[in-house]
């Protein structure tokens, strides 16, 4: 599957003219959707803490479409350099019209086991960041009379997923945010949520390990385990939910608000 070959699901122009800002962007999920955005026309802004990895990131981005792409380290748990740096982004780059909220998730555990303090950092990281991110940036979609925001959290968010407790309630807390905002924002801006089932990045093979480690079964046991319980039998590719991703940014999209989507390969039951 070559989803930015001959397979790319979308115009190649269906952006262009279109800034978007993609958080969490120096690897995984976060990064593929900033080759989808990319791909599709876009002009993207990559934000992460690891400079190297966004430079790294853009000239790749450049051999996908004619936007013009720019690296942004930042750290999302300083809100304070996020309202510096973002703000900054605006006067030099101009309105932002499509956000991506991506950022890296808390450590597993049993939610017993977290202090309150541990519960600091990862929702700075996420919702924190979120909030303040939109509240800079919706202005401005409003004024260009388009805007997407997408956040990518987790299938947890239907169903929560045993041993990564303050994940889960991390994920709770962004999809209820997003949800309310759906019912606040501008008519020309649409809020969705994206949630990742078993997807093939670091952050589930550093689960697979943690979980190595507190049970004793093996990596492969519990590659195994997970798969039994996904109808397609395999790991999702990043490019699998960046496309799912980019559907949710394009001009044809504007009709779907606050919802969740799942991408899964089938593994939740509900309905």
């Amino acid at each position: 599957m070559d989803l930015l070959g001959n397979d790319y699901p979308y115009s190649t122009s269906a952006l262009t003219g279109k800034h978007a800002l993609v958080c969490g962007a120096s690897k995984g999920i976060g990064a593929a959707t900033a080759k989808m955005l990319a791909k599709a026309g876009a002009d993207v802004t990559v934000c992460a803490r690891n400079e190297e990895a966004l430079n790294q990131l853009c000239q790749e981005l450049k051999t996908l479409g004619s936007g013009n792409h720019h690296a942004l380290p930042l750290d999302l748990e300083d809100t304070e350099s996020i309202r510096t740096a973002v703000t900054d982004l605006l006067q030099q780059r101009g309105n932002v019209h499509i956000l991506i909220n991506n950022a890296g998730g808390p450590p597993g555990g049993p939610l017993l086991a977290n202090t309150v303090s541990d519960f600091e950092a990862p929702f700075k990281r996420h919702l924190h960041a979120a909030h303040t991110l939109t509240q800079i940036i919706s202005p401005g979609m409003e004024q260009e009379g388009y805007g997407r925001i997408v956040q990518i959290i987790s299938t947890s968010v239907k169903e929560p997923i045993p041993n990564i407790g303050l994940s889960n309630t991390l994920r709770g807390a962004m999809a209820s945010w997003a949800k309310s905002l759906s019912r606040e924002l501008p008519p020309c801006i649409t809020i969705n949520n994206v949630l990742p089932g078993f997807t093939n990045t670091e952050r589930l093979g550093s689960l697979a390990s943690s979980i190595n480690q507190r049970t004793g079964k093996t990596v492969e046991e519990v590659h195994d385990g997970w798969m039994s319980q996904v109808p397609i039998e395999r790991l999702i590719e990043p490019l699998e939910t960046a496309s799912a991703i980019t559907f949710l940014t394009l001009p044809a999209s504007g009709g779907i608000r606050g919802v969740s989507l799942a991408v899964d390969g089938g593994r939740l039951r509900g309905i």
